[in-house]
């Protein structure tokens, strides 16, 4: 992936919508008469974003919202384009890869329906948090098709019989039934869903940074491996997290009976 500095300055996004605030970078999939279906500009945009967020220290969250009745209809079969200025990073156009090698929390907002390869975002981001009436889905066995990316993330985060029965028959599931399986953290009602992400944002933002970060990276790499080879290797991530900065400012403030100033 490239190492230039990356900047939101001067860039047009046609597909998507980006803020920037108090440490929390929301992008917003921006294309509700297509049913926000992911094309090659939507996916640039969001791939750029990322890399974005990954770079700045000063953002500690992303969310991933979307405008319109449905959260994303997956790929837009129909391949129609847009333009855009935001500029194609080299080794930064998988989705579910650059959500997994973030090392920041992400939460899916989800207002309305997820379809297909919608689901590349939220199983891979940290937290899923949808509306009451959301349905999701793997319809793609219905146009004899079969979501082979989707399934890296989503057997990942629900149970194996379940997500074959899911993605097997491509019915939807309910958001009851997506909590159940894990594939989301919590529904609520439409009217509070702003208020949920916004106040679990702040929290997520509110916590050591660096250690966040570190985690999660050590995270994702233990998933990866044989229980055996985890072990020791999370040792060592704890040796390392204790020598942090973050744990020692979080230690200070424990003993000093004072809230941490976390950089």
């Amino acid at each position: 992936m490239t190492k230039t500095k990356l900047s939101l300055e001067g860039l047009t996004f046609q597909a998507t919508k980006i803020n920037e605030a108090k440490n929390v970078l929301t992008i917003t999939l921006n294309r509700p008469e297509k049913k926000n279906a992911l094309n090659n500009v939507m996916m640039n945009e969001i791939c750029y974003a990322l890399a974005y967020a990954k770079q700045e220290r000063s953002i500690r969250v992303v969310v991933i919202a979307a405008e319109g009745d449905i959260f994303c209809a997956g790929a837009d079969l129909r391949r129609e384009e847009s333009e855009s200025n935001v500029p194609k990073l080299e080794g930064s156009d998988d989705i579910s890869l650059m959500l997994r090698h973030l090392y920041k929390p992400v939460i899916c907002k989800i207002q309305g329906s997820v379809l297909a390869g919608a689901l590349l975002m939220v199983t891979n981001s940290t937290h899923a948090v949808a509306v009451e009436e959301a349905k999701f889905s793997a319809p793609e066995i219905l146009r004899g098709l079969w979501p082979h990316m989707v399934m890296a993330g989503l057997f990942r985060v629900i149970p194996k019989r379940a997500g074959l029965d899911f993605v097997m028959r491509g019915q939807p599931i309910d958001a009851k039934k997506a909590k159940e399986w894990g594939l989301i953290n919590e529904f609520v009602n439409a009217d509070e869903l702003d208020d949920y992400v916004k106040k679990l944002s702040e929290e997520l933002a509110s916590l050591a940074p660096g250690t966040m970060s570190f985690g999660l990276e050590a995270y994702e790499k233990q998933d990866s491996l044989a229980f055996d080879e985890a072990l020791p290797f999370l040792q060592k991530q704890i040796a390392k997290t204790f020598e942090g900065p973050d744990a020692k400012e979080g230690i200070a403030a424990f003993l000093e009976k004072r809230k941490p100033n976390w950089d």
